[in-house]
């Protein structure tokens, strides 16, 4: 499937992405970046990789550290764990760590940002769709907060954006990406000057079916 779309996407500026770990996280470290190392080879020009969040529950933070960064380095980033989190990892690989918000604390989302960046993580995801809720307002800002404005450092919220008005709360709280099955809607929305993305009159077909991740 990923040598199909990046083959069918090869002449536009669409990017490719697969998860790794999914969906919670527990997989063996080698196995994840194996997991990267393939969908790299298949097309895939941005890896999305679940945190183990039961290491992190059981505070080991060390064995979460080295699980993201073998991922890290999977994608391509400096083995000698040199990344500044100031640029991509890898040339043209984004990794990014979903950190499942709905399942932590808020002292564990910032344990899991503050690894996910020493590690040379590109981005922190709230969410993989798979748990029990999504992205919210707050989660985003604490997670920027965390990683810091001038970092490098992405935000994306993922889960339970429906509307432009939820994609800019989003926004304007730290997020630099978001995901959304109701994208198609949003951009419409933002294209006919923010007035109500509900309409079915803008875009029948990009009426969303379910949350986006």
């Amino acid at each position: 499937l990923l040598l199909s779309n990046e083959s069918s996407l090869s002449h536009t500026t669409v990017k490719v992405c697969t998860v790794v770990g999914f969906p919670l996280g527990a997989s063996l470290s080698q196995v994840k970046a194996f997991e990267a190392r393939q969908a790299i080879d298949a097309g895939a020009t941005e890896i999305d990789m679940v945190l183990h969040v039961g290491a992190l529950k059981q505070g080991d933070w060390l064995a979460v550290y080295d699980d993201i960064r073998a991922v890290v380095v999977g994608c391509g980033g400096d083995e000698n764990g040199n990344d500044n989190g100031s640029q991509p990892q890898s040339p043209g690989v984004i990794c990014k760590v979903i950190i499942e918000t709905a399942l932590l604390t808020d002292p564990e989302k910032v344990i899991a940002c503050y690894l996910a960046k020493a590690a040379g993580a590109d981005f922190v995801k709230t969410s993989t769709g798979f748990s029990t809720g999504g992205a919210t307002v707050q989660d985003v800002a604490l997670m920027r907060a965390v990683v810091g404005n001038d970092s490098g450092v992405g935000v994306k919220a993922s889960g339970g954006v429906r509307s432009l008005q939820d994609a800019q709360a989003m926004i304007g709280a730290g997020a630099t990406r978001i995901g959304a099955s109701s994208g198609v809607k949003i951009a419409w929305a933002e294209h006919n000057g923010g007035g109500n993305d509900n309409s079915s009159n803008k875009n029948p077909a990009a009426t969303p079916s379910s949350d986006g991740y």
